[in-house]
């Protein structure tokens, strides 16, 4: 019997203070993230954000306990899944790969040679496929494929997305009710879902199916949950001056406000787990200007994390896999090439500019040198 294995794949975050310039830098120095129309500017660009975003970041991580626990949610999701697979006769070994910190998706890669795993399944944590979440990781992992030949040897298969998957949105159903069921009046809550955005050029030249699986994946949400409930889908995490997709959740939440919505529901659409975007970002920032807009009662579904229903579609969409033919790397989207990578000019100019007419204040000698290094 072939030895199967599953790989995870995840963002990764800082698990301490001192792990948030770092995991900015990772973050920031990949081209799916941040496109250049020079790829020697991206490390320095990325070196540049990350000094200059950290400080704030770490001030985001200190309200929610000084880092993320993606990691450790990451891993009890791969032991519940595990467990599940072996009650159905599934032996499987499972692995956890994050982009952008530890453990790293090369690392696990290592483990699974290790391991000689002969079928393998890769299984983005992201429930709507975007060139920069689950394309990223693809895009690493084709190159690695490309580059060792111990990994030819791997028959492996990707599950590209699985928004639509029935017990996913059971799962997603049933902790909207819970929520709901908590309220005095649950036909009254507004169901406010909000997903983490991306920039819009993605969606309009590069091809990434990203918004119409997040708004495919809202109405098939509302339509298991069966109630009638008005929602809004918007979007969050926008960073830099560029038009990311709309409506943002900061204006949603105003103009919800100005309509006189007094009790609203928030539902993470695009997150599984808990981390920084739900405990920081919506649970006190987006709290914050719900209360200023005069929305009196805010709450906010939990994310999926070990979900039994959950687990239970994770576990589904393996042995699916398992039986189906391949999806390969080279039949997932990707991103249209011709697309002018310098879709963000302007904020990097700007950034620069900053850089050069702050230079005495921002960076110590050292840190210049570093800085020179990158451009060389």
């Amino acid at each position: 019997m072939d030895r199967v294995g599953v790989l995870l794949l995840n963002l990764g975050g800082p698990e301490q203070l001192q792990d948030v310039r770092p995991f900015l830098f990772n973050l920031f120095s990949d081209p799916e993230i941040i496109r250049l129309p020079f790829p020697w500017l991206q490390k320095p660009l990325a070196w540049l954000i990350s000094r200059l975003r950290s400080e704030k970041s770490k001030k985001n991580y200190e309200q929610i306990g000084g880092g993320s626990p993606l990691r450790r949610i990451t891993e009890a999701q791969g032991k519940a899944l595990g467990k599940k697979l072996a009650e159905i006769g599934q032996d499987a070994q499972i692995y956890i790969g994050m982009r952008y910190w530890h453990p790293f998706t090369e690392e696990a890669i290592n483990h699974i040679k290790q391991d000689s795993i002969e079928r393998l399944v890769i299984f983005p944590l992201y429930p709507q496929f975007s060139i920069s979440t689950s394309g990223s990781s693809f895009r690493v992992l084709e190159e690695m494929w490309q580059s060792d030949s111990d990994l030819t040897r791997i028959n492996y298969t990707l599950i590209p997305s699985w928004y639509d998957h029935p017990d996913y949105l059971t799962a997603m159903a049933d902790l909207i009710t819970r929520e709901l069921d908590k309220c005095e009046n649950p036909c009254h809550i507004h169901i406010f879902f909000s997903a983490h955005g991306v920039p819009q050029s993605y969606v309009d030249k590069a091809g990434d199916p990203y918004q119409a699986e997040i708004e495919a994946c809202t109405h098939l949400i509302m339509k298991t949950l069966n109630r009638p409930n008005d929602f809004t889908l918007a979007y969050q995490s926008r960073v830099g001056p560029v038009e990311w997709l709309k409506p943002y959740t900061e204006d949603s939440l105003k103009e919800l406000g100005k309509k006189g919505v007094k009790d609203l529901l928030v539902v993470p659409i695009s997150f599984v787990s808990e981390h920084i975007e739900t405990l920081q970002e919506i649970d006190i920032e987006y709290r914050e200007v719900a209360k200023e807009a005069g929305i009196k009662n805010f709450y906010r579904v939990p994310a999926l994390n070990t979900h039994p229903i959950f687990i239970n579609s994770l576990a589904k969409l393996v042995t699916k896999s398992l039986q189906e033919p391949p999806c390969t790397f080279d039949t997932v989207i990707r991103p249209n090439r011709n697309l002018k990578s310098c879709t963000q000019k302007h904020y990097i100019l700007k950034l620069f500019k900053k850089l050069i007419s702050n230079i005495g204040k921002l960076l110590k000698k050292q840190e210049l040198k570093i800085f020179i290094e990158f451009l060389r």
